[in-house]
């Protein structure tokens, strides 16, 4: 037999099954409500009678209510994964479009796009591309200024918002979009590579 005066809190109704759905639906307002003198957090305490939840828990209605809810995670679990499934295709089947520029222009381009970052380091700059900087840096530059001017096929990640999901689909992006500039700019090809495997 419960003690009557047992209490348990909105994390331990949880952690027995219970969604915060149902704990508004069939528990209600809780049994004890306010702030604990003992912490620091401003965040209100919740304690719920074990015994009164125990009643609710031998009813129908919390049988019908706990299936309800369990169908509803099962379909937008559903939803989340044929979301997450076109999302991956749609960024397989993309052509992607890197820009073609002369290399001197290029240089410029990343130099300057460098600077505007604010990462000014010594070297040259941005009306004369090559003077003083050494070539592995600028060929980081040239990669990272096309990355960024590539930057509207993100667009291909919205509405993906669960972790694993959208992790797996923006390491897929980036991959693509530095294949893409690597085949591009063959001269570039290491750097691409070599920022794939890092991603990994």
């Amino acid at each position: 037999m419960t003690d009557r005066t047992t209490y348990v809190s909105l994390a331990g109704v949880r952690r027995r099954g219970w969604t915060d759905a149902m704990v508004r639906e069939l528990l209600g307002t809780p049994d004890v409500q306010g702030r604990d003198p003992r912490r620091w957090s401003l965040a209100p305490v919740r304690l719920y009678l074990l015994a009164r939840v125990e009643t609710v828990e031998r009813t129908p209605e919390f049988a019908e209510t706990a299936a309800l809810c369990r169908a509803r995670a099962s379909a937008a679990g559903i939803h989340a994964e044929r979301r997450r499934a076109a999302v991956l295709a749609a960024i397989r089947a993309e052509p992607i479009e890197v820009p073609r520029l002369p290399r001197p222009e290029l240089e410029q381009r990343a130099v300057r796009h460098r600077h505007l970052l604010g990462a000014r380091s010594p070297g040259p700059d941005p009306a004369a591309a090559q003077g003083g900087t050494p070539a592995g840096a600028l060929v980081r530059w040239q990669v990272s200024y096309l990355r960024h001017a590539l930057s509207r096929y993100e667009s291909l990640l919205d509405g993906l918002y669960g972790e694993a999901g959208r992790g797996e689909a923006e390491r897929l992006l980036r991959r693509r979009l530095y294949e893409a500039i690597a085949a591009a700019y063959p001269s570039l090809a290491r750097e691409c590579h070599r920022r794939i495997a890092v991603e990994r």
